[in-house]
């Protein structure tokens, strides 16, 4: 083992350690693995920036216009609407036809933005069919990241394992090269999900029955004893907080004083700030009693953004959002994005913190307030997706909609037929996206999600890295050293065992890592490399056991999971898709040359 091998193996688990740990954002952990492989004379700059330059990262751009392009049209609007109109309102139709819908746009668009498109509609489905919510949120996600394996651009992960194999010479994966494998997995999985999976789920969040009776899942909020309020002087027992606001008291902050338990015998002060959790409903009654406001109301009173006079609504907060990892004091939402946050919801955590120091969490819940339309455009950029979307009047905006239509399936069909390689399809694509005027410039680079371009740049140095230092070809011969010449079908298990393990991190990063030391131990057999490569990526899409995944993020807290339910749900479907991953590929991507 040489120097820059051992280096190499420090960066990567010092990389994995921070992954894991997320106190440092996955971008800027990226950044760092490049910076540090260059200042240690591992990489020239020339080959560390290379990546950002490559055809995986020019494509994911490409791509995120064109995704982009799609929903500001709105095109993903009106297949909501087709959904509602198919379904019928039955319970168990709309279980399938939502699982159905979601991997359909799944398959030729980011997961992240189906499952961010499908969420408000499948809350809002299961709001009319008097169901809860946790009975059709899991399946949608589950229902996308199976679609990952269709085609080429389902998935940035693919588009990672494409760039990275050329760098040992392979060829890139082609647009619908991985549908032999991918459509049976989605078939087997959408059929597990339906008649399986779906009888696993949990029932324990509320059933949502109307649009005019707002979610009633449990916020955080501060609420503040006014000088004239009649609750001055009386005791936690004698007041109406909790008999007739269903208000929660975590803790009381009294100025000059500190925290202070919420003893019922404790007598209220004035200017008292209660942190509280209630239902959205009850934190719309505090302002009915006198003497009691809303912290937010009350430090901005004077402006146009009162309770009463803004509009109200529950978001959820996606990946790539500028609020996440921020604190609301850090944040002044109200100064940068013209909204007020005036609760927040996390399910599976419990919040007893100020209100301004939390530090936002991707999937949190916020319920804001501000100007109705800078809500929306808020929404259109990628900073959250409104929850109560369907209650919305306003029709989508369609006018453009049939050539951003025209445009995405045009890419797909240059690159499929090898008219031009698919990174400069999807580049084409964006160009003509911003000159018919389906999204502008400056809309499409705000829905950009530039950390994963980022990420993705980031890491692919790391991958050079192995190449070059022969970190990959010295794992692989510890493989060999293991394993001996084990048969195609152990060696396969072993990758796709790994490559899961991993993708709690980051499913590119688990691609990346793997990859290099699949194809070494591939090479010094004398295998193809492909099924290998297929196999990876396959398991790197693989989010199923745990909440970590960004999809499984989102449904986290509006579906009330628990950790242990996406066990339960996602075990069984992992092992279905390794057992059907071990049978076919070598049957389809004969390793034996």
């Amino acid at each position: 083992m040489t120097p820059q091998i051992m280096l190499v193996l420090v960066i990567i688990v010092v990389s994995l350690i921070l992954f894991a740990t997320e106190r440092i954002a996955s971008d800027v952990i990226a950044l760092g693995i490049m910076v540090t492989l260059v200042l240690t004379g591992v990489l020239s700059t020339k080959d560390a920036f290379a990546g950002f330059g490559s055809d995986a990262v020019m494509l994911i751009f490409g791509m995120l216009i064109i995704a982009a392009s799609l929903m500001r049209t709105g095109v993903v609007d009106v297949v909501g609407h087709l959904i509602f109109r198919v379904s019928r309102n039955e319970p168990r139709r709309i279980l399938a036809v939502l699982m159905t819908s979601a991997a359909a746009l799944g398959s030729f668009m980011s997961h992240t933005g189906a499952t961010a498109f499908f969420l408000p509609i499948g809350i809002g489905l299961a709001r009319r069919a008097r169901v809860s919510p946790s009975r059709y949120l899991m399946p949608l996600a589950f229902a996308t990241m199976l679609a990952g394996s269709i085609t080429l651009v389902a998935t940035s992960t693919n588009i990672v394992v494409s760039g990275v194999i050329t760098q040992y010479g392979l060829a890139p994966l082609g647009m619908f090269e991985m549908t032999p494998i991918g459509l049976p997995i989605l078939i087997a999985g959408l059929l597990y999900l339906y008649f399986v999976g779906s009888r696993l789920l949990p029932d324990r969040a509320p059933v949502e029955v109307s649009a005019a009776e707002l979610s009633q899942r449990v916020f955080l909020t501060e609420i503040v004893i006014q000088p004239n309020s009649s609750f001055v002087g009386k005791t936690l027992a004698e007041t109406a907080l909790s008999s007739e606001l269903n208000l929660q008291v975590l803790r009381i902050v009294r100025a000059q004083v500190g925290t202070l338990s919420p003893d019922t015998s404790l007598r209220l002060d004035a200017n008292d700030v209660l942190l509280v959790e209630c239902a959205r409903s009850e934190i719309l009654k505090v302002q009915q009693y006198s003497g009691l406001d809303i912290k937010a109301n009350v430090k901005f009173a004077p402006d146009a953004l009162a309770l009463n006079e803004g509009h109200v609504a529950e978001v959820i907060l996606l990946a790539g959002s500028p609020f996440i990892g921020r604190t609301l004091r850090g944040l002044s939402a109200r100064e940068h994005y013209g909204l007020q946050v005036l609760a927040i919801n996390r399910y599976g955590e419990p919040i007893h913190e100020k209100l301004s120091s939390i530090r936002m969490h991707l999937g949190d819940v916020l319920l804001v307030q501000g100007n109705r339309s800078n809500i929306d455009v808020l929404e259109q950029q990628g900073t959250f997706r409104i929850l109560d979307s369907l209650a919305r009047e306003e029709p989508p905006d369609t006018r453009r909609s049939r050539r951003a239509v025209a445009i995405f399936i045009g890419v797909l069909v240059a690159s499929a037929l090898n008219v031009v390689p698919l990174s400069m399809a999807a580049l084409s694509g964006a160009v003509l996206a911003f000159v018919t005027r389906c999204i502008t410039p400056e809309e499409a680079y705000r829905l950009v999600q530039w950390k994963v371009l980022i990420l993705v740049g980031g890491m692919l140095a790391l991958g050079k890295a192995m190449e070059v230092t022969g970190t990959a070809a010295f794992l692989a011969q510890q493989v060999i050293n293991v394993l001996g010449t084990s048969s195609p079908a152990v060696l396969l298990s072993m990758f796709f065992v790994l490559t899961v393990a991993l993708t709690p991190l980051s499913n590119s990063t688990a691609a990346i890592v793997m990859l290099p030391v699949a194809i070494r131990t591939a090479q010094q057999l004398g295998l193809d490399p492909r099924p290998f490569v297929i196999t990876i990526a396959v398991a790197a899409t693989n989010g199923y056991l745990t909440p970590l995944d960004h999809i499984s993020v989102m449904v986290y807290g509006p579906g009330h999971y628990r950790f242990t339910d996406f066990i339960r749900v996602g075990a069984v479907l992992t092992l279905l898709i390794f057992v059907i991953v071990i049978i076919l590929v070598p049957l389809m991507w004969p390793p034996f040359k």
